[in-house]
């Protein structure tokens, strides 16, 4: 095994991955929700920079390929796991977020079960732009959370009726309630909307790794 700097930055990425559920134990809300926002998104961009120092200074390995799918998983479950875990249980957060999970699933028991001939599971374009759609729509959820804490804190020293005359615009809104509910409602779209694109893809792809294993899985005659 070579430890490169690639495979550094993959092994710190994914050891980075249980620790967006960590602050959600030890941080009360909203230093969590900015530092599981700030470690995802900095373990996102490593996602990028590793890949590229590895082909660009020509220092692939084994143990990147291998660690590589295995921290991107991670911390896509993870951060799913918390989101949904800190969410109002929506249907609509919550089936993205299934198809996403057991997608995940299946592919590495089709991988683990087809061993050596897994190799016929290369990852494609599409799943790339699959990962790519999860990690923008999780960073954008986890924002919304950060809007959201912000918006139930103003809104607890607050009177109802006063509420109510900021909202429609009767009163004069001295504590940037309408920036805080617009960016949670906002963020929450945006972010639910890539959700539903990456499940999709997820769906497409996924099966895609299903029918390219198929002949793997015929019964010997």
């Amino acid at each position: 095994m070579r430890w490169t700097l690639p495979n550094t930055l993959t092994a710190l990425r994914l050891l980075a991955a249980p620790g967006l559920a960590v602050m959600f134990l030890y941080f009360s809300r909203p230093l969590a929700d900015w530092f599981a926002l700030l470690l995802f998104v900095s373990a996102a961009i490593t996602d990028w920079f590793d890949g590229y120092i590895a082909r660009a200074w020509s220092l692939e390995s084994k143990l990147g390929a291998m660690l590589d799918p295995i921290a991107d998983k991670a911390m896509v479950v993870i951060a799913l796991m918390v989101i949904v875990g800190y969410s109002s249980m929506s249907p609509w957060l919550v089936l993205p977020a299934t198809f996403i999970l057991f997608r995940e699933v299946f592919v590495s028991g089709l991988r683990e079960y087809l061993g050596d001939v897994a190799g016929t599971l290369r990852v494609t374009k599409l799943a790339k732009w699959k990962t790519t759609f999860q990690m923008i729509a999780i960073a954008v959820l986890f924002a919304q959370g950060v809007f959201e804490h912000y918006l139930a804190v103003t809104v607890i020293e607050l009177d109802p009726r006063q509420v109510s005359a900021i909202l429609s615009g009767d009163s004069a809104d001295v504590h940037g309630l309408l920036w805080k509910e617009q960016g949670m409602t906002w963020a929450g779209h945006i972010g639910l909307t890539l959700l539903w694109i990456a499940a999709t893809l997820t769906l497409i792809t996924g099966w895609d790794y299903f029918t390219k294993a198929l002949p793997h899985l015929q019964e010997e005659r």
